[in-house]
């Protein structure tokens, strides 16, 4: 059965998606020291909420993480081109100095 885990406040991540791995960390003594636990797949993502298989007893005091698959999102671009939007929604001046990329070409 699967089981929703709601946060107190709304997930700040938007990288946070469905088929990411979940994992915690119980704090002890001097922090949270020890290795992460898996919970599992992420099966559902909502502004302050996460869905997976199962119940793994977590107490208010856990820390949550995920992590991607490795074999979904790739480290670097592939192909011939890509095409980049940048977005500010500040009504300030502001201002850009650099962007970068890793690209390796997928086809010769």
């Amino acid at each position: 059965m699967a089981e929703k885990i709601t946060f107190t406040k709304n997930i700040q991540n938007i990288s946070l998606q469905v088929g990411d791995i979940a994992y915690y960390v119980t704090p002890d003594a001097s922090g949270y020291n020890s290795d992460p636990q898996i919970i599992g797949k992420i099966t559902a993502v909502g502004k302050d909420f996460i869905v997976v298989p199962t119940d793994p007893g977590l107490t208010t005091d856990d820390f949550i993480m995920f992590s991607k698959n490795k074999a979904v999102n790739n480290s670097s671009l592939l192909g011939y081109y890509a095409e980049v939007k940048l977005s500010n929604n500040s009504t300030g001046k502001a201002e850009l100095f650099s962007i970068g990329s890793e690209v390796t070409q997928s086809s010769k």
